[in-house]
């Protein structure tokens, strides 16, 4: 599979739970002729899944980055509305009581 155009090391790592280190090593023994093995065929919709597969990780950490800004814009426009609501601001002069 990770010969595949288009087709991360680590996302074929990563659907076979395991290091794109090794991955990286088995293949430099293929091509080394050290390792060998059966080469099965590839099926294509495994390729189409990986590829799926990082575009949503891709859309998830975008998603997750919007989601701590618009909190982070939350709390920053709740605190202003504090600082200037008007209970918070002394206006006009003390009054004494008696």
């Amino acid at each position: 599979m990770s010969e595949q155009p288009g087709v991360l090391i680590k996302d074929v790592a990563e659907s076979l739970c395991i290091h794109p280190f090794m991955l990286s090593k088995w293949r430099k023994q293929v091509r080394d002729g050290e390792l060998s093995g059966p080469i099965e065929p590839v099926e294509p919709a495994a390729v189409a899944e990986l590829r799926r597969l990082r575009e949503v990780e891709q859309q998830f950490k975008r998603l997750q980055t919007e989601h701590d800004l618009l909190k982070k814009f939350i709390r920053f426009a709740a605190d202003q509305k504090r600082k200037s609501s008007p209970s918070s601001r002394q206006t006009g002069k003390p009054t004494r009581s008696k």
